[in-house]
């Protein structure tokens, strides 16, 4: 890929963001329900190639088995307000009916309260007792202090994540750094680690042993990690880099890294482009937020919003736009794009002839007409 001159002495790569490309439908189309979108990872088979993302505001017990029986995984923040109240259903129904800088104060403090070990083993064995993959999300700097109760309440899938996820994390405190390699090899639980954004991060972290990487910052936090810290990269490119790592890694070591897209994933066209450009995937927040049955009713924050010193982002309340069964798999109530997901991106593949998500990956993509290499993306 070629640079672009931004001043004497200094470039930049160009770069490209889901909406500046399509797909390309072939001379083939089928019928949808000759259509596979089926997902596997590790020893667990889903009906829908999606995560729900570690958000309060969406993924409680109760929307986990909903989103589990809908075909997805929902996974558990472990550093949240279910890791640090006993019911924190009383704090979210305040939270919904704020307004959003009353709600912002009221999670603020009580996100004030510790994270409770104890609390945070009794969550996974609820997840676990309701028969659905349990899976939760912790941060590099807590990682070592709840490895044990982890492993002990027989977590099935580690989310790893953060605004950017490194081989090594380093910590100023009197604890050793967080090694990647050395902890995924020695923890018996299938980790995805993320978020990354460029091929030689994305390689170190496969290189870790990691079943999974993930594309993208938390499931809100791209555009405000845009804004606030100037880190990002465009979402299609940041894939394609991300893709070509596991090519690379696969030639090395026989073994295949799952790629979870992240970020400004808002339709079921965003859905199929982020697969077309690589990825197995995708990882889905705010379009989840906005189910009339999720844990949050409407509103919406994200991980940054709570952090004391460096708040990113606010608490937004979302119009309803529907369940989260009409969010994932329809019926759609309109043409927007954001219900009924997964129905369109069945309906993509089908236009293009497409069977399986592999086939999707190996999709003909082209810059939309008005895109000029250097240009703003979004």
């Amino acid at each position: 890929m070629s640079d672009v001159t931004i001043g004497l002495g200094r470039t930049a790569r160009s770069a490209w963001s889901l909406d500046d490309l399509s797909i390309v439908p072939t001379r083939r189309t089928r019928d949808a329900e000759l259509v596979d979108i089926s997902w596997e990872v590790e020893a667990f088979r889903l009906e829908l190639p999606f995560l729900a993302g570690p958000l309060d505001a969406v993924v409680s017990p109760e929307s986990a088995a909903e989103i589990d029986r809908l075909g997805g995984v929902a996974v558990l923040d472990l550093e949240g307000l279910w890791a640090r109240h006993e019911d924190p259903r009383p704090i979210i129904d305040r939270v919904a009916g704020s307004d959003d800088a009353t709600a912002l104060e009221v999670l603020r403090k009580a996100m004030e309260a510790p994270i409770d070990p104890d609390l945070v083993g009794q969550r996974i064995k609820e997840l676990r007792a309701a028969g659905i993959v349990s899976a939760g999300a912790v941060t590099p700097q807590r990682t070592i202090d709840l490895a044990e109760v982890i492993v002990a309440a027989e977590l099935d899938l580690l989310l790893l994540a953060g605004t950017v996820v490194s081989a090594e994390h380093v910590t100023d405190d009197e604890r050793e750094p967080l090694d990647l390699k050395t902890f995924v090899r020695r923890f018996d639980v299938p980790v995805i680690v993320g978020g990354c954004t460029s091929h030689r991060s994305a390689l170190h972290l496969m290189r870790t042993g990691a079943a999974g990487v993930l594309v993208g910052g938390a499931a809100t936090s791209d555009a405000v990690n845009a804004r606030v810290l100037g880190i990002g990269l465009p979402q299609a490119t940041a894939i394609a880099d991300v893709r070509a790592a596991r090519r690379r890694h696969l030639e090395e070591t026989g073994v295949y890294v799952q790629i979870i897209a992240s970020g400004p994933l808002h339709t079921g066209g965003d859905i199929a482009k982020a697969i077309a450009c690589g990825a197995d995937a995708v990882l889905l927040g705010p379009p989840l937020a906005a189910a009339s049955d999720s844990a949050a009713r409407g509103a919406l924050w994200g991980q940054g919003a709570v952090h004391q010193r460096l708040g990113r982002g606010g608490v937004e309340h979302l119009d309803p736009v529907g369940t989260l069964e009409e969010i994932l798999i329809g019926p759609a109530r309109d043409q927007d794009g954001v219900t009924n997901l997964f129905g369109a991106l069945r309906a993509t593949m089908a236009m293009c002839g497409l069977r399986s998500l592999a086939e999707l990956r190996k999709a003909d993509l082209v810059v939309n007409a008005g895109r000029t290499v250097g240009g703003p993306t979004r």
